[in-house]
């Protein structure tokens, strides 16, 4: 983010330029602010705030986001790591418990395959894993671990709103691997597949799930019983979901009863700071 004499404006200007960022962005970070305007972290959190009072925007950690964007159909990447983030830490660590040294991995894009890269990384058992991923945040995550680890990045066109990697190139990756295993998320499962809100992306997870020995789902309950625009695939290309107790059960019934094997993680009652910060 650059803004030509970003230094001298005057506190309206800066404001109004940054009410457009996000809208443009879906998310600005509040370090990314002050490093663009030349202006102190408490200068960028106070124009937030002033950006909240005028409600033309919404506060949460780390930054903010335009009014309308939580609860839409697609979330920034940096919102979905705040949102049910204990689910989802758990969520990956059973994941990562199913990998050994010497396999390859696919990771999906999103914030439970981020929190599954920092599951892998604490796993210091393992030697010789070779990760493919769309995500650039969680190729990031691994860089510490090479050469523990190989990273691999498929390339493609970047969405800029989850940092992730589509088509063109991206299948191109991905039809010329065989993994062990995926780890894929979603943004709903039921008995009659796996979706997700957006087609570039879901295109990209069904090539995942044809690249791998064996398919995951890794989902929060949030997901569980919704049906979204783009088609991942069918229950029965996967081995198993791997969610959290917050699940409903009829669901979890029906989708065992369709064959799928569903692994569920015990969460305690989630602390305070584990959802985002409400608009104010």
């Amino acid at each position: 983010m650059s803004i030509p004499d970003a230094s001298q404006l005057p506190a309206p200007a800066r404001r109004d330029h940054i009410r457009d960022l996000l809208e443009e962005r879906g998310f600005v970070r509040v370090t990314e602010i002050s490093e663009a305007f030349g202006v102190s972290t408490v200068t960028a959190r106070g124009d937030l705030d002033t950006l909240v009072d005028r409600g033309d925007a919404v506060r949460i950690h780390g930054g903010a986001m335009p009014v309308g964007t939580r609860g839409g159909p697609e979330s920034p990447l940096e919102v979905a790591v705040v949102t049910s983030a204990i689910p989802k830490q758990r969520i990956a660590e059973a994941a990562a418990a199913l990998v050994r040294s010497g396999q390859s991995v696919i990771v999906d894009v999103g914030s439970t395959g981020l929190a599954l890269a920092r599951a892998l990384k604490a796993r210091r058992d393992l030697s010789d894993v070779v990760v493919i991923t769309n995500g650039l945040t969680i190729a990031l995550e691994l860089e510490s671990e090479v050469p523990r680890f190989t990273v691999i990045v498929t390339g493609g066109s970047l969405r800029p709103l989850q940092h992730s990697l589509v088509d063109p190139l991206a299948g191109l990756v991905l039809a010329n691997v065989h993994a062990d295993l995926a780890f894929i998320g979603c943004n709903g499962i039921d008995v009659d597949g796996v979706t997700n809100v957006n087609l570039p992306e879901a295109e990209v997870k069904a090539r995942m799930v044809g690249a791998a020995e064996q398919a995951f789902v890794v989902a929060d309950a949030s997901k569980l019983g919704r049906a979204r625009l783009g088609r991942i695939g069918a229950v029965s290309e996967f081995a198993g979901l791997i969610t959290d107790s917050r699940a409903d059960e009829e669901t979890i019934a029906r989708l065992r009863d369709a064959g799928l094997d569903v692994t569920i993680v015990a969460v305690a009652e989630l602390d305070a700071d584990d959802e985002p910060q409400q608009p104010r």
